[in-house]
């Protein structure tokens, strides 16, 4: 429900006026807000993964710098084009990376109440899920026109094979 709140506030306001140097656009904003709590559930989820064993910890730490590393350079360009100049848009990125170091402590810190653990993971998982379903999936959905669909379906279909593929070998590292 959270999420779901978060979101509908995120919507509620949007700007028409031209994009400039004094004016950036609220979507580079909300994109930072967006990153900062997407950034905070990873440290929650990396703190809370370190906790269940140190193998599991080193695969969930890998495989979020993966999903990392390209996210922030997309961020980067998302605000860029909201009118930030390139070192006000490194410096935020670099902030709002910092939300996951802040998740990290509070899940390490949080852990130690007893069975704090699980809700930790539940809230995190929970609100990846609820990404997932609302708003990667139904864009997965949209890019199938008729003409392509065969070739589309199967390229998502081998790339989601390919990362759960490679959260398992992750899983067998550590």
């Amino acid at each position: 429900m959270y999420s779901f709140v978060a979101e509908k506030i995120v919507h509620w306001r949007h700007c028409h006026a031209p994009i400039s140097k004094d004016h950036p656009h609220t979507f580079a904003y909300m994109n930072l807000f967006g990153d900062s709590i997407h950034n905070f559930i990873d440290g929650l989820i990396i703190g809370a993964s370190y906790l269940a064993s140190i193998p599991i910890g080193i695969a969930t730490t890998l495989a979020v710098v993966f999903h990392e590393i390209p996210q922030e350079i997309g961020d980067f360009g998302v605000l860029l084009h909201g009118g930030f100049t390139k070192k006000k848009a490194l410096l935020m990125n670099f902030i709002t990376a910092l939300t996951a170091v802040a998740g990290t402590i509070i899940a390490l810190t949080v852990a130690n109440m007893e069975g704090a653990n699980p809700y930790i993971l539940a809230f995190a998982v929970g609100t990846f899920v609820y990404i997932a379903s609302t708003d990667l999936i139904p864009e997965l959905h949209k890019s199938n026109v008729c003409e392509d669909f065969s070739r589309i379906a199967f390229g998502q279909l081998l790339f989601l094979i390919l990362g759960i593929a490679v959260m398992f070998s992750l899983l067998l590292i550590g």
